[in-house]
């Protein structure tokens, strides 16, 4: 009997939100027959997001996915979401739970499962000897080495559809998504400026510039990402242990990676180079390839805290997708300005950013604001 089943995809979103920096061509699944999804399968999609979210111990190079199998009846099985590097996937988490009641369920996945053996076996697969009958994942994985668990479930004669809120899932995993179809990590550029923009004063002090309350904000956006970036001149006058901690100052069990660019030789006594956390040296002046080198280390998310001159690299190779900037209501007239010269002699050659967020953070005479923006770009 020949098998019915395709692959569908639901109508086109954009890639990313609008605090990413610009859209990547989604990849081809199958046809493009216009598919609607039944409201089981939405509300499914709904709490497979959320078990996504789920706090849980750090992923490392791996994307947030979560799933949801459903019965024909549109009634919930089970759920699973992943935990991190080398636990169950989603799909397998989900499938562990239900057992032979896996049988016959539509599986919503956030993430197209899998096709590759890793640590783990490939969800595709798994899916496929446990008896789903159909899978609706949001969004098609960008992982090369990974993706092809779509083709391979409808080579099993398994029903499968995609794009159910996809924008929400790139968003979930916006650095991952990044990373995986730009092949390089996502750039958030960090800095602090009092509201004539200087970073710190004519003798070269720059505690502090930014509020308490902004710098407890900025160790939780440091918690989000992989690697914290900086130059050597950064290590060599202003010392930084460059770790993530806590309201009360308190590292967190998980540090992002440390990583110094540049050639400068630096005493082994500076602070980056303590046990609180692994560092690297990036021996290159090139943006580009201390990216490069971060991408074959499976990271996918920068947070550029360095000084004027690294910033200025950073912008003037196109390679800061995100900035995040604490203006402090002070004035100093005079001193260090946030980022370096960027050759630009005339207001026309003026670099835009295209603002996302403005937030107060903290109150009265702590009180800092946060804006977000990315870069403004013709691609």
């Amino acid at each position: 009997m020949e098998s019915s089943t395709q692959v569908v995809v639901g109508p086109a979103r954009p890639a990313y939100a609008l605090a990413d920096p610009f859209a990547v061509s989604r990849p081809d699944r199958g046809s493009q027959v216009a598919t609607d999804f039944s409201a089981a399968e939405q509300r499914a999609m709904r709490r497979a997001l959320e078990l996504a979210r789920t706090p849980c111990v750090p992923l490392g190079p791996n994307p947030r996915v979560g799933c949801v199998l459903l019965a024909p009846d549109g009634s919930e099985v089970a759920e699973g979401y992943h935990r991190g590097a080398g636990s169950p996937h989603a799909e397998a988490a989900a499938l562990t739970e239900a057992g032979e009641a896996a049988r016959g369920t539509t599986a919503v996945v956030t993430l197209e499962p899998c096709n590759h053996t890793g640590r783990t076996g490939p969800c595709a697969q798994a899916l496929i000897a446990a008896g789903v009958v159909r899978v609706v994942f949001a969004q098609p994985d960008p992982n090369p080495v990974a993706a092809g668990g779509a083709a391979a479930l409808h080579a099993a004669g398994v029903d499968v559809a995609f794009g159910l809120f996809e924008h929400e899932a790139r968003i979930l995993n916006r650095a991952w998504t990044f990373a995986m179809e730009a092949r390089r990590p996502f750039v958030t550029w960090k800095f602090a400026t009092t509201l004539d923009g200087r970073s710190a004063a004519a003798d070269g002090t720059s505690r502090w510039v930014s509020s308490k309350a902004a710098r407890v904000d900025t160790h939780r956006l440091r918690g989000l990402c992989d690697v914290m970036l900086v130059g050597t001149n950064t290590v060599e006058v202003d010392n930084p242990e460059l770790t993530v901690r806590d309201e009360y100052d308190e590292p967190l069990p998980h540090q992002p990676l440390r990583a110094v660019m540049g050639v400068r030789r630096l005493d082994s006594d500076r602070r980056i180079f303590n046990t609180c956390a692994e560092t690297i040296r990036l021996e290159t002046h090139d943006p580009r390839a201390a990216l490069g080198e971060l991408y074959l280390r499976d990271r996918q998310h920068v947070f550029l805290e360095g000084g004027p001159t690294l910033a200025a690299a950073f912008l003037n190779a196109d390679l800061v997708d995100e900035v995040v900037v604490y203006v402090a209501p002070m004035l100093l007239g005079a001193g260090t300005s946030a980022v370096a010269d960027l050759g630009i002699g005339t207001m026309a050659g003026a670099r835009h950013l295209i603002i996302n967020d403005v937030t107060t953070i903290g109150t009265g005479a702590d009180a800092n604001v946060r804006i977000t923006m990315h870069p403004e770009r013709n691609h």
